[in-house]
């Protein structure tokens, strides 16, 4: 499985965490972090993310981009257990090329328990993604091969 995990772009303030939007500099960095993943070996074939507004956001940009369907998963928000997307993530095909977009801290979780097989988590920037590849999928089973920056 090839597999990228982003965060999403920056988001300005709401007093509804789940309601907040990129704002411009958002947009602008996700578009730069996405046309650099089109143009590598690592670009996606489907899109998963959190139903919150700015994954939501970061998704429609990168969708179009990518010409990729986008489908928003229950387990994806900032709290979440990486396990609940680890266990989706073993019911998917190993020729699977996915784009998961969610939120600090899970994606920092769940890219660690890919990896290294614990849950204490690497940060992540806004927009920033990397590129994991596993021949199975489980705790400690991914390499990290690339990460995209804005």
């Amino acid at each position: 499985m090839k597999l990228l995990v982003m965060r999403h772009g920056e988001a300005g303030w709401h007093t509804i965490d789940q309601q907040r939007e990129l704002t411009e500099a958002g947009r602008t960095t996700t578009g730069q972090v996405v046309h650099q993943i089109a143009e590598s070996p690592w670009r996606p074939r489907e899109i998963w993310c959190s139903s919150l507004t700015r994954a939501r956001q970061t998704a429609a940009i990168a969708s179009e981009i990518l010409n990729c369907r986008v489908t928003e998963k229950p387990f994806l928000t900032p709290d979440d257990d990486p396990g609940r997307c680890l266990d989706a993530l073993l019911e998917e095909s190993p020729a699977t090329r996915l784009l998961i977009i969610s939120h600090m801290p899970l994606v920092g979780a769940l890219s660690t328990l890919l990896v290294d097989a614990h849950r204490q988590g690497i940060p992540f920037m806004t927009s920033q993604a990397i590129a994991l590849e596993m021949p199975v999928v489980g705790p400690g089973c991914a390499d990290l091969k690339a990460q995209f920056l804005p």
